[in-house]
């Protein structure tokens, strides 16, 4: 998909990813599994695997210009190189704006990655694992710039230190008999206590006290309550 994409290099086009979302932007840089789109205001860096079509957007209705500032997260070598994973790496420790489901975007910092998940904080859902494979785009806050408008006292960047499992399955594994959300608790059953995990199924008691049986690789987002 890089190969084909290199023909629309420093063009505005128009993308839908997966979850019916839509991008407008210029192309900055296409990168090995990503693509890093400049909208007239932020710096999108959209993974290749959500992506359903692009076009070029030959009208520029919306009066996209070119950006004036180089991006945060750049290719540390050679341009065009840049992947997810740097990314990621790069973005640790600065606020961001990452785009996962449930029509709501989460903004915070991310401290830890580790194998096929992430470690984000928010001032709203606190810590939570987010699994790579469904991030949709991340989007870096500008300098000085912080969710909310909250100060160092309200929401800071804390270094994080309870010891992480190298993978989200066994993570879940960890949280068994703790009370979680799944998924930013977009249906009712993504709420409740882990019973049991049993290769990619997880079992999760509701309110009323009825198991849902979960495909592990539909999870999205964890956190406690």
């Amino acid at each position: 998909m890089n190969n084909t994409f290199q023909n629309f290099a420093n063009e505005i086009v128009k993308l839908e990813l997966s979850g019916k979302k839509h991008h407008i932007g210029n192309i900055i840089e296409l990168g090995n599994d990503l693509i890093v789109l400049f909208n007239g205001t932020d710096y999108i860096y959209i993974p290749f695997d959500h992506i359903l079509n692009l076009a070029i957007d030959k009208d520029n209705k919306d009066a996209i210009s070119e950006p004036l500032e180089s991006p945060s997260i750049i290719s540390k070598e050679n341009k065009n190189d840049l992947t997810l994973s740097q990314v990621l790496t790069q973005a640790q420790g600065m606020f961001v704006e990452i785009y996962i489901t449930n029509n709501q975007p989460l903004q915070g910092y991310i401290s830890q990655i580790k194998d096929d998940y992430f470690v984000f904080h928010s001032p709203i859902y606190k810590t939570m694992i987010i699994a790579t494979k469904h991030l949709k785009w991340l989007i870096p806050y500008s300098h000085n710039q912080r969710p909310y408008g909250l100060s160092d006292i309200d929401f800071s960047i804390q270094p994080f230190k309870e010891p992480l499992l190298n993978t989200l399955k066994e993570e879940v594994k960890k949280k068994q008999n703790q009370l979680v959300v799944f998924n930013l608790g977009e249906k009712n059953h993504h709420i409740g206590k882990i019973k049991n995990i049993n290769g990619q199924v997880v079992e999760v008691e509701t309110a009323r006290n009825v198991s849902t049986f979960l495909n592990l690789l539909h999870i999205k987002t964890i956190h406690r309550v």
